[in-house]
């Protein structure tokens, strides 16, 4: 098992991480979190090099991917940078990249009752100014890209002031997509993973034209 001890916390900087060949040729992935070798919980980044496909496999508590460089494709569509898929439990695939591309993705965290898919891109839902998907907080915008029971999913981007975000006191997971954010420990810049329990994060401050994907009340 790797990171799998949920209350403690955990920061990486998948940028200093090497890659790892995965069982299929072309696809590499650096490990973030991971119950067993091929099966169950795992959180990674994976790139897919150009023309580089999975055979067909199942994802018996389903899929989560954000794709952060490139095209991700399987049978159900082309999905470009910024987009984010949920595939719910039993969803069967067999993904590949045309072009090549950059994803992180978590396996088998999906409860078997949250049985709605989303296929959402974050870039098309046009600008902040002028869209009602974004909700304005102070400093920043936040969107929802999914929830279900006491879990959420959303992506924040902040304005041209640094801000404090307002975070309850809950488990969270942040993925700094661009940008950097801060606490009295530590500064956190692009690439880097954070998972904490609840009660422990330290007050996280958002940098000016920072984009974050953060999770929390799932563990």
């Amino acid at each position: 098992m790797l990171n799998m001890d949920m209350t403690q916390s955990i920061t990486l900087d998948t940028n200093m991480m090497d890659w790892e060949a995965s069982p299929a040729p072309g696809v590499w992935r650096k490990k973030l979190a991971r119950e067993e070798a091929e099966r169950g919980h795992a959180t990674s980044i994976v790139r897919y090099d150009p023309g580089a496909s999975f055979s067909a496999h199942d994802h018996p508590l389903g899929e989560e991917i954000l794709v952060l460089t490139g095209t991700f494709s399987d049978h159900t569509g082309d999905y470009p940078k910024a987009s984010y898929l949920r595939n719910t439990p039993g969803f069967v695939h067999a993904p590949f990249s045309k072009s090549g591309c950059i994803i992180l993705v978590k396996l088998h965290q999906i409860q078997a009752q949250d049985t709605k898919p989303r296929r959402i891109n974050y870039a098309d839902l046009g600008a902040i100014n002028h869209t009602n998907n974004w909700e304005p907080m102070a400093g920043y915008h936040t969107l929802l890209l999914h929830e279900y029971s006491s879990e959420y999913v959303r992506i924040i981007k902040s304005e041209q002031t640094s801000s404090e975000l307002t975070l309850r006191a809950e488990a969270l997971e942040i993925y700094v997509i661009s940008g950097c954010l801060n606490d009295t420990r530590e500064n956190y810049s692009q690439g880097m993973w954070l998972r904490r329990p609840a009660g422990v994060s330290a007050p996280l401050v958002i940098s000016p034209n920072t984009l974050i994907w953060i999770k929390t009340g799932h563990f």
